[in-house]
């Protein structure tokens, strides 16, 4: 195996500091399973010492004028752009994403945000008065984020640009999978200048650092995004110093197609949506709802999308989809299709266990018709897996689309955005895409029930770092 590159240092009080550990974790590139990096494995001591630098950097950062921390958040996202082909073959790597679709996505997503972060805190109302009362927002306080390896660069950003901006400081655990884009960003901040203490870095596994994170009474506010099963462990951990907690987690989003539809596009539109990133997205649409009578017509129309989904390394430009992110992922996703399979699933379009590479983490795309009490329609995936589910009508289908713990993304086809509308009203999630609209970066994000609490995007993220305070005036006399 080649390494091709090794960090030694964690990024605590404005500068790299050697690791005082020997441990290291590699980082595979996951078409080709070489060890692309390594990086240290951090200790609760050290994870203690950034808490305590971003704790010392609060107070006179949190007093910078709003303009001033605006500045900041703008040169980190010109660095971004400047390092955005470093970033984007990075993640390309690390994560399994086409270059070009990494490129767009992983690496411009993030850029977007960190400017649009800096123009949220410039424009927003920091204080108002109500009554006798003038309302203020003040930062939370340090802020502990603990992020994932699917969309690592855009989770990271998603957390850091909206604390910074409110005028917290930030201590950062990236995904030990995908830890090499983090590096690169803490470079870009440093770069940009911040104070010592505001921004810290510290690699690592979640036993370790993460639990230190989330159990540290200096840390004011917890962001999470992973699994609800992870979720769950920081939530109570965190619980015992009643810190904020904001949790991004799993989902289970269901496509429903009216009869009314139009099933080319909504066939199409789903498949799309559930193979972005090779299924490796907490939203992905992997519940297909159509009507029972229209059953045969969607499979056809599924296995003519789905055949333009070419499998290869996320490096090659002809790549439509990459490899998993690991071999514990790969391996847990073709379990899960077994199971499928197993409990009697119709197998719409299914290709071999692995395409014909010698190396890498690869899952064909598939797709498969199940019935509502199958596991594959409750199971989080988490790959190029999509079920198709019959329904009798409307009410049947919101029942279908609702019967999961999840409540994170979805989407409905119908004749009219009206009539889809009217639909998507009664489904129990957080989002939910109107006949293939877009995705709105200014729209808020995050789910219902155990897809967490909170939300991400533009000025619903940035309120998330905020406390209220009321300070009762006096009447003037009369």
């Amino acid at each position: 195996m080649t390494i091709t590159k090794q960090y030694l240092s964690h990024y605590i009080n404005g500068q790299w500091v050697r690791a005082e550990g020997i441990q290291t974790l590699p980082v595979h590139d996951s078409s080709t399973e070489e060890v692309m990096a390594t990086v240290p494995a951090g200790t609760a001591s050290e994870a203690d010492a950034a808490i305590r630098a971003a704790r010392s950097a609060f107070d006179s950062w949190s007093a910078l004028p709003v303009e001033e921390r605006a500045r900041y958040l703008d040169k980190i996202a010109a660095g971004v752009k400047a390092r955005s082909e470093e970033l984007a073959v990075t993640i390309a790597r690390e994560v399994g994403m086409p270059l070009k679709q990494a490129k767009a996505i992983q690496v411009g997503g993030p850029a977007w945000h960190w400017g649009n972060f800096a123009k949220v805190a410039r424009s927003f109302e920091w204080e108002k008065k109500v009554g006798n009362s003038l309302v203020v927002r003040e930062p939370i306080g340090v802020v502990g984020c603990i992020t994932p390896w699917n969309f690592p660069l855009s989770q990271i950003t998603l957390k850091i640009a909206p604390a910074l901006a409110a005028g917290c400081t930030v201590v950062l655990k990236p995904s030990e999978i995908a830890p090499v884009n983090a590096i690169i960003l803490a470079e870009i901040i440093h770069e940009a200048g911040l104070p010592p203490g505001v921004f810290n870095l510290v690699n690592g596994l979640g036993p370790v650092v993460g639990e230190v994170i989330a159990t540290h009474p200096e840390i004011d506010m917890l962001s999470f995004t992973g699994s609800t099963r992870a979720g769950r462990r920081v939530g109570e951990l965190a619980s015992q110093t009643v810190k904020r907690v904001a949790l991004e987690l799993g989902g289970k989003s269901a496509s429903i197609v009216l009869p009314d539809a139009n099933f080319s596009a909504a066939v199409k539109g789903t498949v799309a949506a559930c193979m972005l990133n090779s299924g490796q997205t907490c939203s992905a649409h992997t519940r297909l709802l159509v009507p029972a009578n229209r059953y045969d017509e969607v499979k056809a129309l599924a296995q003519a999308a789905i055949a333009s989904y070419s499998v290869g390394p996320s490096l090659d430009e002809t790549s439509k989809l990459g490899p998993l992110v690991s071999a514990a992922q790969r391996d847990r996703v073709l379990g899960l299709i077994k199971t499928g399979i197993a409990q009697g699933a119709d197998v719409i379009a299914r290709g071999a266990d692995a395409p014909a590479f010698a190396t890498g983490y690869f899952v064909q795309p598939t797709i498969l018709g199940i019935k509502p009490s199958d596991t594959l329609a409750h199971e989080e995936i988490f790959g190029p897996v999509l079920v198709v589910i019959a329904y009798q009508d409307a009410d049947d289908a919101v029942r279908i689309a609702n019967d999961t713990v999840y409540g994170l993304g979805g989407a409905v086809w119908g004749a009219t955005d009206e009539a889809a509308i009217r639909v998507a009203r009664r489904l129990r999630t957080g989002q939910v895409d109107i006949n293939g609209g877009p995705f709105n970066a200014q729209a808020p994000f995050g789910g219902y029930k155990q897809s967490g609490n909170g939300r991400e995007n533009s000025v619903y993220g940035f309120e998330e770092f905020l406390e209220y305070k009321a300070m009762q005036l006096k009447p003037a006399l009369t």
